[in-house]
């Protein structure tokens, strides 16, 4: 039976919302007709370059001195306070992009640091130059991080030149992209996993005799291997192949002190992807992201410091550290 006390309030309560509606369609209709899209986020010390880029294809394994605009790596607001203080890093793929910043912010915390590269020497020699302007020693070593043996090699030669290892960055890989699964052969493949997958493990396996109580192990995992990416397929396997590597080695060898954590970078603004993504996406790259813009190098970089410096992370392992411009996967 009708109760008309209750019919009356929820009268009251539908023309309470649609009040409510006509003030937000009010609100909007002042600003053009709809929600104004806002420009690109600028959050931190120095504005950083924002889409449209130019239309350019970087021959792999991409070099940083050909990319316009110039990656922002140095992070002249970041003053060093001795967080790594006498501590030895390898930086795998430092001679440019994420590689190169964080080489150049652990040289500020007082690490001397090994670059390992394949064969871009200009970029290499480039990243060594910023190390050593830092006050620290850098050692240069090229090669290819898919054979187990230059990995054991280039462990071996840091620790003859330093007298120790500490960290243990993984950074480099390869990326392709593909429309479709079947266009990717099996060379192409073999390259991702071979680089991204047995890179990273050649290179903690050589790592880890080295490592003590204190030690740290860094991998740059991606959004990718969280949310997938549609034509970066064999990418976002192994992305997310490195996250779990993560997770189970860091539960292996915390009875030993050493800690074993993953940056999950968003969109970042390095040779790596004007070196594979259609000219269209290179164009509007990071547009997608909650702040509209891929991050530079320089904004990434202190999350390997906060990760690698006992001071900050002594109790923090086995983590996937985002940072990606947001809180949802974008490309």
């Amino acid at each position: 039976m009708p109760n008309k006390e209750f019919d009356n309030a929820a009268a009251a309560t539908a023309r309470l919302q649609r009040k409510i509606q006509e003030e937000t369609d009010a609100r909007e209709g002042m600003r053009d007709g709809g929600q104004q899209e806002s420009g690109p986020v600028q959050a931190g010390q120095r504005e950083q370059p924002a889409p449209p880029f130019p239309k350019k294809r970087l021959a792999k394994p991409g070099t940083e001195s050909e990319l316009d605009p110039a990656p922002q790596f140095m992070a002249p607001g970041y003053k060093g306070s001795g967080k790594l203080e006498g501590m030895t890093a390898i930086v795998t793929g430092a001679d440019s992009g994420i590689g190169r910043a964080v080489a150049v912010l652990f040289a500020r915390e007082g690490a001397d640091v090994a670059v390992l590269y394949l064969n871009e020497h200009g970029d290499a020699e480039m990243t060594k130059r910023c190390v050593e302007k830092e006050g620290r020693r850098c050692l240069l070593i090229a090669g290819d991080v898919r054979d187990s043996a230059f990995c054991n090699q280039a462990v071996q030669q840091t620790v003859d030149a330093f007298g120790k290892l500490d960290i243990l960055v993984n950074n480099a890989a390869f990326q392709e992209h593909a429309l479709s699964l079947e266009e990717i052969t099996d060379e192409h493949f073999d390259m991702t996993i071979r680089t991204n997958l047995y890179g990273y493990f050649n290179m903690a396996r050589a790592a880890l005799p080295h490592l003590k109580a204190g030690s740290s192990i860094i991998n740059s995992g991606s959004e990718t291997g969280l949310f997938g990416q549609p034509i970066l397929l064999d990418y976002s396997a192994t992305k997310g192949a490195i996250h779990a590597f993560t997770k189970a080695l860091a539960t292996n060898v915390a009875p030993r002190g050493i800690r074993v954590n993953a940056v999950a970078p968003g969109p970042v603004w390095t040779p790596l992807n004007p070196a594979d993504q259609p000219l269209d996406q290179v164009e509007q790259f990071g547009s997608s992201t909650d702040m509209k813009r891929p991050a530079q190098p320089e904004e990434v970089s202190p999350a390997y410091v906060f990760l690698a410096a006992p001071v900050c992370s002594a109790y923090i392992t086995g983590v996937v550290l985002p940072v990606m411009g947001g809180v949802t996967g974008s490309a």
